[in-house]
């Protein structure tokens, strides 16, 4: 017994910490944190629920289970309601939107966090403004544009402006990612021979790749659940993007419930699914830079 205890003292393990006690400040957080968990997580759970119910079930019981679980409603949703043409179209478009924003973004905060120019500064401050321009300011302008270059009605027109409003947050995040890099690094890679693009590309890309996931997040959350841009510039069913098709579901004097929520449901999957995979790695961009070692 004495030699587990000398062992525990050896390792750094304190015996009383086993026997330590949860304090009442800590079952306050504890409690606040469950609470807050359960208010987020209930209407996900209940739209869940109803989506396998019809709208009289909705209406008789809403919070009871469904007496008959169906797939019904995600059948009509998925075909009736053109949601599966609709997800592949938003999914190519922030996709590559993604691709895009992560390159060029990351590539422009480079240049203005780690080479040495005499507008750097300016440049930063130029891609900022961008954060400060609402949609709709540019809404009116960018269709008659677009209806004149033939963007209008096409994917491709979605992308450059999804493109434009994703670039100045990502440099902003990047470049202080790139700041907060140490210099020793590009100055032994420098000494090494490496080029410029041996510097962004295997140093600095890979060491600012908790920014890209918080960045990508960022991008690919409000790009899936953007509406506004999509329901101006795309009219034809086929390119509709996954928003604008679950807006089909709510009629001026009639509405489906059990269709729309099932709908509901297919379209937040994806970034369920994302934020689950990513979730540790948006957490440490988030905290990067917070202790300084």
């Amino acid at each position: 017994m004495a030699n587990v205890s000398a062992l525990k003292k050896t390792v750094g393990i304190d015996e009383d910490s086993s026997t330590k006690k949860i304090t009442p400040a800590q079952i306050i957080i504890y409690a606040f944190l469950v609470i807050m968990a359960i208010i987020y997580l209930a209407p996900m759970l209940w739209v869940f629920n109803v989506s396998f119910k019809t709208n009289k079930e909705i209406f008789s019981a809403p919070f009871a289970l469904p007496q008959n679980v169906t797939f019904d409603n995600y059948t009509f949703a998925w075909t009736a309601g053109k949601l599966g043409i609709a997800t592949l179209n938003s999914f190519i478009v922030c996709a590559i939107t993604l691709v895009l924003s992560m390159i060029i973004g990351s590539m422009a905060a480079f240049g203005i966090a780690r080479l040495r120019w005499k507008f750097s500064k300016l440049a930063l401050t130029y891609f900022l403004t961008g954060m400060m321009i609402p949609v709709h300011c540019v809404l009116i302008p960018l269709f008659t544009r677009f209806a004149k270059i033939g963007l209008s009605n096409n994917l491709f027109g979605l992308i450059l402006p999804y493109l434009t409003f994703a670039l100045p947050i990502t440099i902003f995040i990047m470049t202080g990612f790139f700041e907060s890099m140490p210099n020793e690094l590009i100055e032994c890679a420098c000494i090494e021979g490496a080029n410029l693009f041996d510097i962004f590309f295997r140093i600095c890309l890979p060491l600012g790749r908790t920014g890209l996931f918080v960045t990508g997040l960022m991008t690919f959350v409000g790009n899936w659940n953007e509406l506004l841009l999509a329901m101006v510039f795309i009219s034809d069913d086929n390119k509709k993007t996954l928003p604008v098709s679950l807006s089909k579901f709510v009629g001026p004097y009639n509405t489906n419930y059990s269709q729309m929520f099932a709908a509901i449901i297919i379209a937040i999957i994806p970034t369920v699914i994302v934020y689950c995979m990513f979730s540790n790695q948006i957490v440490d961009g988030l905290t990067a830079g917070a202790v300084k070692g």
